[in-house]
């Protein structure tokens, strides 16, 4: 994984210490004479020690005995190749099975100093839009954009309704023909939601337990779904990954993600940290990846920072980015995803 913060000598330190799991200083050395050319043993010590404070690698040992080995937190950033991975069979994949409880300790400073940079100038974009454009055509565009929302959050749980469809059903309130009334019910939940969002837009700089309840509540009202947080275990298509059974842990983690959300400074962070691990902790029955979509929209909202339609989201690709977090708390192609889908909606929305 190339780092922005690291040179590509510093680059290649990093890669080499994690194809081999454990290396020794003096392998590095030999390692980056050979490959990059003269080098003294005070600029790796250097390097070393420089992504040793950017949390990317762990000293273990004292001594001639030092050994270097990747930190967690680089495991969780490292590129991932998605198409090699979902290759393997479900069965095949070596994944982590059980909720891991350090990822609030490893879910921080996500984003490389250019994905910020790119954000903020994508930002800056959104916000000279939404100045130079009247009341009325922001509130029609905020519309547009919810109905794109709730359309593709719904396809995304197996929605059969089209985007047409979709906004004759939030405009008119007119149901489409050949779809079940709970298809409907799943649209006009997410535009209940949204609505209550939008109407409480600065009570999301902060989030709780109960704030995340009451979107889920309203997602799956009239959907014969248990509004409360859940008290069995529950299974995940297509993965091995088994999240928390014991209801108290459940709250714990949600008590851990909030405080994790509300620490965090930066509003693309905590959006995204709060979609992860509300999906992670899969803390309802039913209902888990909307109020995580929400969620992230909420705090994007109460931020002033553009919020994301989904629109032209793959909806497997999202399904795989996150598996990927499940299965080996990895979120560099989510992060790709939110990027990509930020830029999308900077693009296509508000003038």
């Amino acid at each position: 994984m190339a780092n922005s913060k690291l040179n590509k000598r510093q680059d290649a330190i990093l890669a080499f210490i994690e194809t081999n799991k454990t290396a020794s200083i003096r392998q590095i050395f030999e390692y980056i004479q050979k490959s990059i050319g003269e080098m003294t043993r005070i600029t790796i010590s250097r390097d070393l020690e420089k992504m040793l404070e950017l949390n990317l690698i762990e000293r273990q040992g004292a001594g001639r005995a030092v050994i270097y080995k990747s930190s967690p937190q680089y495991s969780i950033l490292k590129k991932i190749d998605v198409e090699k991975y979902f290759a393997q069979d479900v069965d095949q994949r070596e994944i982590k099975e059980k909720f891991n409880f350090d990822i609030f300790n490893q879910l921080r400073n996500i984003f490389t100093d250019a994905e910020q940079k790119k954000l903020l100038e994508l930002n800056k974009v959104y916000e000279d839009k939404v100045k130079g454009i009247t009341a009325d055509a922001l509130r029609k565009e905020i519309e547009r954009l919810n109905i794109d929302f709730s359309w593709k959050s719904s396809k995304i749980e197996g929605n059969t309704y089209s985007l047409l469809e979709t906004e004759q059903l939030i405009k008119n309130n007119q149901e489409a023909t050949g779809h079940s009334r709970e298809e409907a019910i799943m649209i006009i939940n997410h535009k209940k939601a949204l609505d209550y969002i939008g109407s409480n837009k600065n009570d999301f700089q902060s989030v709780s337990v109960s704030k995340i309840e009451n979107i889920h509540s309203l997602l799956v009202d009239g959907l014969n779904v248990t509004k409360n947080l859940r008290k069995t275990l529950v299974g995940i298509t297509g993965t091995k990954y088994k999240p928390l059974d014991n209801e108290f842990q459940i709250i714990e983690a949600l008590e851990k993600t909030c405080k994790l959300v509300n620490e965090t400074k930066d509003a693309f962070e905590k959006a995204v940290v709060l979609m992860l691990l509300i999906a992670y902790i899969q803390p309802f029955v039913d209902g888990n990846k909307r109020t995580s979509r929400l969620g992230g929209h909420a705090i994007l909202q109460s931020f002033d920072s553009c919020p994301l339609s989904y629109r032209s989201m793959d909806e497997v690709e999202y399904k795989k980015a996150i598996l990927l977090f499940y299965e080996q708390n990895n979120i560099s192609y989510f992060k790709e995803l939110f990027l990509k889908q930020f830029e999308f909606a900077v693009e296509n929305y508000f003038g």
